[in-house]
């Protein structure tokens, strides 16, 4: 008995050793003397360059994030944010309305037609003209009907600007950030009455105490116009009109199972190619023709299919090509840029 015992401790004794001490470390020294870049996080630095210290980091080539300005390409939509804290999917199933929902407004801000140009200004026209239309006939605004219908989106809305949306309502922000979507019930009614046509939109105002707050501010133009009022607008459209909207790829308005997929598909990247250029021009001062010519190549370059193209459709890393704009356009900005 004794002798049997003696073993299986050893034998515990001896697996715990193996599994859990001897084969990490063998494991973490051949990362480190052949993979310590992939090994400690595959992060790039702003010259795109791998690196080890987290301090020149820009981010990971494995995990996505979003990007600010017009002039750099976008990742996947998130339903976590891009927060590598919280990685996971929507779980929206293809019979759930909330899929549609969030597929819907995402249109709106992305979808172009076959020319080039965005259907965004269209849609924000289509507002405009349609609640006037309603304010003279007496009929409710479009604001609150889109409200009532999408009380989550309105919520989230109203979370995000929490503080403008307190002082319009002369509340405490604490109240508005606690019940949102109570607060949503209160606010977005009596400004759509007192302000036909707009959109509650944000910006910034000195206090007297010299302090700077978000307060809110009627817009007719924007992304919230674009991607609540797109399902009214392709409704009204025409069926010749809807003929000369481009397809958009599907990796651009649906989330990876991850939340935080690094990659968009070439067609995805290209997509977005008339307006990232048209940014830089604008940003350089140079040729919008030029421009694109030159980012086109770059994203020829930089996509590659998996498994060296055994596999799948041809990919771009977003902050790959991202950190490569930053770096061939970043100096020729105009100084007023």
């Amino acid at each position: 008995m004794i002798a049997h015992l003696r073993a299986n401790l050893w034998l515990l004794l001896f697996t715990v050793v193996l599994c859990s001490v001897l084969y990490p470390l063998v494991l973490l020294g051949i990362g480190q003397a052949a993979f310590r870049d992939k090994a400690e996080g595959s992060l790039i630095d702003a010259a795109g360059e791998p690196t080890t210290d987290p301090a020149k980091a820009v981010g990971s080539r494995l995990i996505a994030q979003k990007f600010s300005g017009d002039e750099y390409f976008q990742p996947r939509p998130s339903a976590v944010s891009w927060n590598a804290a919280a990685s996971g999917a929507s779980n929206f199933g293809a019979s759930n309305p909330a899929l549609r929902e969030r597929v819907v407004a995402a249109l709106g801000p992305i979808l172009k037609y076959r020319n080039g140009d965005p259907i965004g200004p269209d849609v924000e026209q289509w507002f405009v003209v349609t609640d006037g239309q309603r304010a003279k006939a007496g009929e409710s605004p479009l604001l609150v009907e889109w409200a009532k219908a999408h009380s989550g989106f309105a919520t989230a809305w109203v979370k995000d600007h929490a503080e403008a949306v307190a002082l319009w309502l002369k509340e405490e922000p604490d109240v508005v950030k606690g019940k949102p979507d109570k607060a949503a019930e209160r606010f977005f009614e009596p400004y759509a009455t007192a302000h036909r046509a707009t959109w509650p939109g944000t910006e910034d105002e000195k206090t007297p105490e010299g302090k700077t707050r978000q307060v809110i501010s009627p817009v007719t133009t924007g992304d919230d116009i674009r991607s609540a009022c797109f399902e009214g607008w392709w409704e009204a459209a025409s069926a010749e009109l809807r003929a000369k909207v481009k397809p958009v790829p599907a990796d651009m308005v649906m989330t990876s199972g991850s939340g935080l997929d690094p990659d968009v598909t070439l067609d995805a990247a290209v997509y977005q190619l008339d307006h990232v250029a048209g940014k830089w021009a604008e940003l350089t001062g140079r040729a919008k023709a030029q421009i694109r010519s030159e980012i086109e190549e770059m994203l020829n370059k930089k996509a590659e299919a998996p498994f060296g193209g055994l596999a799948g459709v041809k990919l771009v890393n977003v902050l790959e090509i991202n950190v490569a704009l930053r770096g061939r356009y970043e100096k020729d900005k105009k100084p007023s840029q």
